[in-house]
């Protein structure tokens, strides 16, 4: 068997200031890697494809890996080069029986409302129609009829926060794989849940879905179940979440089974909702609690979600509120880690810090700071089912400000790990509170540790309340906007 694998993925937030260039993504390709193949960060899926191959026998190619931070609309020069690079690298090298693309699921150029559709078709194009083509993407995914179409099997995470991505890249090998041995005839159907939202796995009833269909999959001719969530910050005409079945030649028991868990799904809407609160409102309960410490999730400055993550609202609140025994991170402000660097590790200086990007990043905030800590390239560490992946920060100040030690960062990137404040020497057990940018991945890092974890809605890029979004595009006929859209 020859086998292509590749992939281009970033996450797109339309309503983002920022956006997404060539220098935003990093670019892995075949003649970057060592005779091992092995690929760091993100590349788990291709060191999973690339392992499977050689068990087998078989010929494994990979072209290229381009990932970037959730960020605004790619540009459409940079969408087109990098595609039709993994395109051409498709063509060098046919005949192929098998094509595994790791992309996202929401991502968008200009040009192009749907960047993955866009890839599938054409590689579909290029690949033959007896190729069989895979793709995995992140949950939270906006599927469309011509992407199913045009594939043999999509895959999905299932975890949220995406603890499963390795997981989930093995599930795929082993469909595709079968297929193309003539094993299995996988066939897909969708449920349109009419539904936008976020949707947080580790609680019920999540939780129990979720587990639900991981048992199904053990039934004979099932052979993945995947929710896609919808991305609710894409303002497309796909947006909203869908449910997938994938059988072994049996189309009527793949809509059936997506039906009944779209249905299902559906059904919980009430109890989905995500209990977010205002900043003021999640501060009072904060410092009301009575165990620590207490992770406050400031949702709507997520990187990982397409916003700038250097908003200032919550830190100001924090000092006029007098707050001490606190810490924050991550801030993204290149300036202030320069000048910080700069200055030294115990220099007291005055500095202007966040609010850079536009309304959803605050007004900057003139502080007096010391500079307690420095570390360059500091990495902080994702929870996988499978054990940890290393993510990259960048350079990384400590600013300790009225009490408050503040994690300011080079790179844009959000919260996973405790490490963020233990690179530091700050015990974040120890601190009464601490404020995470992030929305649902901190929580496999901080909840064995959290007294409480409060989700904030504060002002930002990101904000979790979805009916205040100004959409213009996506189709609104879906619940919240309607408590049931199949009535009306």
């Amino acid at each position: 068997m020859r086998v292509f694998a590749g992939g281009i993925s970033t996450e797109t937030n339309t309503f983002s200031p920022m956006p997404t260039g060539l220098a935003d993504f990093d670019i892995v390709r075949a003649a970057d890697l060592d005779a091992s193949g092995q690929m760091g960060g993100f590349g788990g899926p291709f060191n999973i494809f690339r392992r499977r191959c050689q068990e087998r026998g078989w010929d494994y190619n990979f072209s290229l890996y381009a990932s970037a931070q959730p960020a605004g609309t790619t540009v459409r020069a940079v969408y087109e080069s990098l595609r039709d690079e993994l395109l051409d690298a498709l063509r060098a090298a046919l005949p192929v029986d098998i094509v595994l693309l790791p992309l996202h699921g929401a991502m968008v150029a200009e040009g192009y409302d749907d960047c993955e559709t866009d890839i599938a078709t054409r590689v579909r194009e290029i690949a033959g129609p007896d190729a069989k083509l895979g793709i995995e993407l992140d949950l939270h995914c906006d599927l469309t009829q011509q992407l199913i179409d045009a594939v043999d099997a999509v895959v999905i995470f299932k975890e949220y926060p995406h603890t499963d991505i390795n997981e989930r890249a093995e599930e795929l090998f082993a469909i595709i794989a079968a297929a193309a041995e003539g094993k299995t005839k996988p066939t897909m159907a969708l449920y349109d849940c009419r539904m936008i939202g976020l949707f947080l796995t580790p609680f019920e009833p999540m939780r129990g879905f979720v587990d639900d269909m991981i048992a199904r999959e053990a039934e004979p001719g099932v052979l993945s179940l995947s929710l896609a969530h919808c991305f609710p910050w894409a303002d497309v005409p796909s947006c909203g979440a869908q449910m997938l079945a994938v059988t072994d030649d049996v189309p009527a028991l793949a809509e059936k089974l997506a039906a009944e868990f779209g249905r299902r799904f559906f059904d919980m809407r009430h109890a989905l909702d995500l209990p977010s609160l205002s900043l003021d409102a999640a501060l009072d309960q904060a410092l009301a609690a009575g165990s620590s410490p207490v992770v406050i999730a400031d949702q709507a400055d997520n990187a990982g979600g397409g916003a700038p993550s250097d908003s200032t609202f919550v830190l100001r609140a924090l000092l006029e509120r007098g707050v001490t025994d606190a810490a924050l991170g991550m801030l993204w402000d290149p300036v202030a880690v320069q000048v910080a660097m700069s200055a030294g590790q115990g220099a007291t200086i005055d500095l202007r810090l966040g609010g850079k990007m536009g309304p959803t990043s605050g007004d900057p905030l003139d502080l007096s700071v010391t500079v307690s800590g420095i570390i360059k390239d500091m990495k902080q560490q994702w929870t996988q089912s499978d054990g940890p992946v290393s993510v990259d920060c960048g350079d990384a100040v400590c600013l300790h400000c009225q009490g408050i030690d503040i994690i300011v960062s080079s790179i844009r990137r959000q919260v996973f790990s405790p490490s963020v404040f233990s690179n530091f020497g700050i015990n974040p057990t120890s601190r009464r509170l601490l404020v995470v940018k992030s929305t649902q991945h901190f929580y496999a890092g901080f909840a064995p540790i959290a007294g409480e974890i409060i989700y904030m809605a504060g002002p930002g890029a990101v904000a979790p309340r979805f009916r205040e979004i100004p959409y213009q595009r996506a189709d609104l006929h879906k619940y919240p906007w309607l408590d049931d859209p199949f009535a009306n």
